[in-house]
């Protein structure tokens, strides 16, 4: 089996605590355009590129309105934008999940990179982070959605950060995330191995049809998956 050089994390949900904030963010700045869209469908995007999740739920829930307004699948992701960094800069709440901090020093202890990936843009990845205090001392790598041509679940931002640390061979790459499309995203860039966390938007039951490679509940074994390689 290929040893294990880089594991890539999901952000809201898997390595940060998500109290259902992005959830309520996307929802409001749905209503802000007066789009009403169901809480289980907006669970179904999370971890999607969000401009390309607001234009999916759109096109299922409200086509009419989408062809009506052809800007408004961007002004609805400015106003998403626009609340998540201000819930960011100004959260005392945010923490990392159980176990984050500890997977990231063990792995890279053992020299194995360390990198996050999102669906969320650079604008709202910088401020999770300033936040949070997460820096080249806790990471080693980090990308967001919108600075490569496509988000999840194309292969576009484990691939980056692959060329990032010249890692050629996939299989020595790990991917870790809470949602069905951190899963197909991990499968599609053809990763060593695909661990599903029950900390974010899926369950256990929800994640089980995609067939990730381990699910957990907790980070506190992230580690020893990987190190198993």
């Amino acid at each position: 089996m290929t040893p294990i050089k880089l594991v890539v994390f999901d952000i809201a949900g898997t390595t940060v605590k998500d109290a259902g904030n992005v959830k309520e963010a996307f929802a409001s700045a749905c209503a802000d355009f007066n789009i009403s869209i169901p809480d289980d469908a907006i669970n179904k995007v999370m971890g999607w590129r969000k401009i390309d999740a607001i234009k999916m739920l759109l096109l299922q829930y409200h086509p009419i309105a989408l062809e009506n307004k052809a800007d408004l699948v961007a002004q609805i992701h400015k106003s998403f934008t626009s609340r998540m960094v201000n819930f960011y800069n100004n959260d005392e709440t945010l923490v990392p999940l159980p176990y984050a901090l500890y997977t990231f020093t063990t792995l890279r202890q053992q020299g194995i990179k360390v990198a996050l990936n999102t669906g969320f843009s650079k604008i709202i990845t910088t401020a999770v982070l300033k936040k949070l205090q997460w820096d080249e001392t806790i990471i080693d790598a980090v990308i967001s959605s919108d600075e490569v041509p496509e988000g999840r679940p194309h292969a576009c931002m484990i691939k980056a950060l692959m060329q990032q640390f010249n890692i050629n061979n996939p299989a020595a790459v790990a991917k870790v995330g809470d949602t069905e499309v951190d899963v197909l995203e991990g499968r599609n860039s053809e990763c060593g191995k695909v661990i599903s966390v029950t900390t974010g938007a899926y369950s256990r039951q929800e994640l089980v049809p995609y067939s990730p490679d381990h699910i957990i509940d907790s980070l506190e074994t992230v580690a020893s998956l990987i190190l198993e390689a």
